[in-house]
């Protein structure tokens, strides 16, 4: 059987990976159409689940010998320093896991023969383009994240596959989304800030369409968003009525009016186009509202 190692497997997206690879049905995943309809294709593989307990990427001795004893033939490479606002106060974090730990991933890769499929972000823009992001737009970002992020790109091999995502949410873990539906349920105000744009992407959408990417072993950057670009209080509009409450009960603020404020630069406009899917006839992915909603639903479920 082959093997596939996920990194971060104990995250959010992590899991909801590991349930495509196993060929179960992530929390809130769309039943019946790709990604989810691609889970019995991609299934069947033995998943090796690391999570930052049992494998710590910044260990170069510790990658080595994991990847050298498992013998992957892919491994899907999830882990990630996500916490944006800390990674501005300690740069040096954020690059050993991100770009260090990549490196450590690459380099035991390269020596046992797996390919390797690398999560990435819109945070490697400046987001200071009037139109959405392609996958052969020169990176520029602003914040150590995202200089972080990128330096993990730049250790990839040109066969291997980075895959940008965006403002993600899924049914395990914290996220915008689990937010906005306790802050409703709580009856606390809710204000949302509406000049930041980008696809909101549903974990478990994403995670099927990352496991055909790394399972077919497609090469390149690849840009795999849910469909639509909409600002935060767009989405919390959409959350809230989706509830059944009013969403004009949710007020627009600006980025500036945060309190407290953040740390670490935003990108006003991180819209991705998903074009080396589109163009290869291979944009899977539903629409954002889709995707929110069946969350909401595994939410409610769970």
């Amino acid at each position: 059987m082959r093997k596939v190692l996920v990194t971060g497997a104990g995250g959010q997206l992590g899991l909801d990976v590991c349930d495509v690879l196993s060929g179960e049905m992530p929390p809130g995943a769309a039943v019946g159409r790709l990604p989810a309809a691609k889970m019995g294709r991609i299934s069947g593989y033995e998943v090796i689940r690391a999570t930052h307990d049992l494998l710590d990427i910044t260990e170069r001795s510790v990658v080595m010998e994991a990847v050298s004893t498992i013998r992957p033939d892919v491994i899907v490479h999830a882990a990630a320093y996500t916490r944006v606002d800390d990674c501005e106060h300690d740069q040096d974090m954020a690059f050993a896991v991100n770009a260090v730990g990549t490196r450590n991933i690459a380099e035991a890769a390269r020596r046992y023969g797996a390919y390797v499929a690398y999560v990435s972000t819109d945070y490697v823009f400046d987001g200071a383009s009037d139109r959405p992001y392609v996958e052969w737009d020169i990176p520029s970002p602003i914040s150590v994240y995202g200089r972080s992020k990128l330096g993990g790109e730049m250790e990839l091999d040109g066969e291997w596959s980075a895959v940008r995502t965006s403002w993600l949410c899924g049914a395990r873990g914290g996220n915008f989304v689990k937010a906005i539906v306790g802050a409703y349920r709580d009856g606390k105000p809710l204000k949302v800030v509406n000049d930041q744009r980008g696809c909101p992407t549903v974990t478990s959408d994403l995670a099927g369409m990352l496991g055909w990417i790394a399972t077919e072993r497609l090469p390149g950057v690849f840009h795999v968003t849910n469909r639509g670009a909409a600002s935060w209080w767009d989405v919390a509009r959409f959350i809230v009525q989706e509830l059944g409450g009013d969403p004009n009960i949710v007020q627009p603020i600006t980025t500036t009016e945060l309190d407290p404020p953040r740390a670490a630069p935003r990108p006003p406009n991180s819209v991705l186009d998903n074009m080396a899917l589109r163009t290869a006839d291979m944009d899977y992915m539903p629409d954002w509202q889709d995707g929110i909603a069946r969350l909401i639903r595994a939410l409610d479920e769970t």
